[in-house]
């Protein structure tokens, strides 16, 4: 069972407000937790994003991450650019904290959450430590010029309900063409959610985090 994530209500620097569950490293961590956008799927509601939280957030946070799953203002994930910008207005905010890290931000997301994710990325490549999506999906290698360099985990399961592993090839192709540093693999027998494989994981999350 996961750590237990907390709601809060926050305001950003638009003046606007956003709902967000938050579950924080462990309490032995003396120091300020890196931060982590993890986006949910589906529409990002209240519900998805509290599970998120709470069967993944709690797995980075206890890799000492500072963990932060927004709930999306609209049901429309966080794609779009409104609501990519939130994204970025969250993050200011949050580092004003005292135990959150100032620095370069890990986004990472689950379906349309690792879409968002991507999206979010593109914007300011130069802000963020990479992207996991988790899985996510990409057609064309143009819009990703941004993203040259750029570390992408991906994973998409074998047998996805939503087709997305034949699209797997496709999704590869955009990266690699538009020069991303791409860790990308296809999960043997798994679904469109899925867990993760904690190995290969953490070794991608300790080459962003040290590069």
């Amino acid at each position: 069972m996961g750590q237990a994530a907390a709601q809060e209500r926050i305001e950003l620097g638009d003046g606007s407000h956003l709902n967000v569950f938050i579950v924080k490293p462990s309490e032995t961590t003396t120091e300020p937790g890196q931060l982590l956008i993890l986006m949910g799927g589906g529409p990002g509601n209240v519900s998805i994003s509290r599970d998120t939280s709470v069967w993944l957030g709690s797995e980075f946070a206890q890799r000492g991450w500072w963990v932060a799953v927004p709930v999306s203002p609209n049901n429309r994930a966080f794609r779009g650019f409104e609501n990519n910008q939130k994204i970025a207005l969250l993050i200011e905010a949050l580092q004003q904290r005292a135990d959150v890290a100032a620095g370069k931000t890990l986004l990472a997301g689950i379906s349309n959450g690792g879409i968002s994710a991507l999206e979010i990325a593109r914007r300011n490549p130069e802000n963020y430590l990479g992207v996991a999506a988790v899985p996510a999906i990409s057609s064309s290698a143009f819009d990703n010029k941004p993203l040259a360099g750029f570390p992408i985990y991906l994973r998409i399961g074998g047998e996805d309900q939503l087709g997305w592993a034949d699209r797997f090839d496709e999704t590869v192709a955009a990266f690699t063409d538009a020069g991303v540093d791409l860790d990308a693999a296809i999960l043997d027998s798994a679904p469109h959610m899925f867990r993760m494989n904690w190995e290969s994981l953490d070794a991608w999350l300790q080459k962003v985090t040290t590069q």
